[in-house]
Formats: structure tokens, sequence, C-alpha cells
């Protein structure tokens, strides 16, 4: 099977179920791949039952995963039901985020857990998981953010925790290279979905907005091709974590 050729190769998205996870789940399963589609919680349940129906109404491949990824063995669960159900695994799309807006004096112990259990640690033991059960010549992909190469501050705990995500793929891409796996991180701008505006006042909120060169908010819709292309054509990049974000910062 072609390297570019979705057609049913097995994809598993963490927090695959409403944002980008879930414009991902459905534009994957429309180019012919298996869909393992994980969600955290109950809240996000309808969402995922959406997501799903979206993508079986169509003629389309995919089941529902409920987990909360801080627990590690609940990692190791859900690539074991995807192998169960699938008989194995391709591509591995990690976009399990928090984000925290809060000054570093006032930041507590528990948020800090929190953040560096939801963004660091999870994005760890995905990559593990993965380097261990993907099929050969898999792909493995993580959303990050491009507060990486911003000088701010108030995301202390976000940009922070999100930071040794780009070493770990450079890692990972080291040690599973010679089985042909490749390792990426993707770093979009703020992005225009209810998980940016949680945290932003309307005031930063214009900001962000006017900081890109190419003008507003990062549209799911533009980083989505992005990472398609890093598990197909794009399988070469491997170690790199890729900015894209209009022009809002680079290094």
């Amino acid at each position: 099977m072609a390297r570019n050729d979705l057609k049913g190769k097995v994809v598993l998205i963490a927090g695959g179920a409403k944002n980008l996870g879930g414009l991902l789940s459905r534009n994957l399963a429309a180019k012919g791949a298996k869909v393992v589609i994980h969600y955290n919680s109950d809240s996000t349940k309808t969402e995922a039952e959406k997501t799903l129906a979206d993508i079986t109404n169509v003629g389309g491949e995919a089941i529902l995963f409920q987990a909360d990824l801080t627990d590690v063995k609940n990692i190791s669960k859900l690539f074991d039901v995807a192998i169960k159900k699938f008989g194995g695994i391709d591509i591995a799309i990690n976009t399990v985020g928090k984000v925290l807006k809060k000054s570093f004096t006032e930041t507590t112990e528990e948020e800090y857990d929190s953040m560096s259990d939801i963004n660091a640690k999870v994005a760890y033991f995905f990559i593990q998981e993965a380097g261990k059960k993907l099929n050969d010549n898999g792909k493995i992909s993580t959303i990050v953010t491009s507060l990486l190469a911003a000088f701010t501050g108030y995301y202390s705990t976000y940009a922070g925790a999100k930071a040794p995500v780009e070493h770990f793929t450079r890692a990972a891409s080291k040690e599973f290279g010679s089985r042909g796996i490749s390792v990426t991180a993707v770093a979009p701008g703020p992005m225009d979905t209810p998980f940016f505006y949680g945290q932003e006042s309307e005031e930063a909120v214009a900001y962000h907005k006017q900081a890109s060169d190419l003008g507003g908010l990062t549209d799911i819709k533009d980083i989505a091709p992005l990472v398609e292309f890093l598990i197909t054509e794009g399988w070469w990049i491997t170690g790199q974590t890729i900015f894209a974000n209009g022009g809002y910062t680079t290094r």
C-alpha cells in the first residue's frame, strides 16, 4: 500500500471527537481510513457520537473510545482496542491539550500538575505506545502550540508543558526511524475554537486576531490539511515541529 494512500489505513486520534480532532476524524474517514476516535469525558460524548454518525452515515468506518488518558494504562487500552477491532494501527495523532492563562505567581500546584499531566505526560506515553504498537512505516503526529516560539507571559504552564513534546518528537524519530515511522509535531497559532475563547478576554482576542500577518485566528481547516500531509506525502519530514500560524510568530 502506498505511503500516501489513506484507503484502508487505521488512524487513531486522541481527542478525535471535536474541534481539530473531529475535523481530522471526518476528513480522514472520507478518504478511506478506518478511524478510532478517542474522547475524554461524558461532557464530550454527544459531540463524539455526532462525529461517529457523520462518518458512518456516509459509509465510513469508525469506533469510539472514552477514557482519561492521564491514567497511562488507558493509553495502552486505547491502542489495544484499536488493534483488536481493526488488526493494527498505521497512524496515531494526538490532539489532546488543555490551556491555562494565568500569572506565574498565582498558579497553584494542582493547576501545574494538571497541565503537565494533560499536555506533557499524555503526549509522552501516547508516543511511547505508538512506538510499541504501530505498524512499520507508521506515522505519529502531536498537536502543540505556536506559543513555543513566543516570548510572552501568562501561559507558563501551557507553553511550558507543551515544550517537552518537541524533544519527545525528536527522540522518538531517532528511535523509531529504523522501522520507517515518522514523528512530527504541529504548532498552530491561536485557533478559532471554544478551546481558545474560554481563556481570553475580548481585548486579548482582538490582539490575537491582528497579530498574524495573514489576519485573524488560525482556522482548523488550515491545520487539518497540514496534518494530513505529514501522515501521507510528507512522511519524509520527521523529528520536526511545524509552525502554522499565518505569521503569528516564528523562531
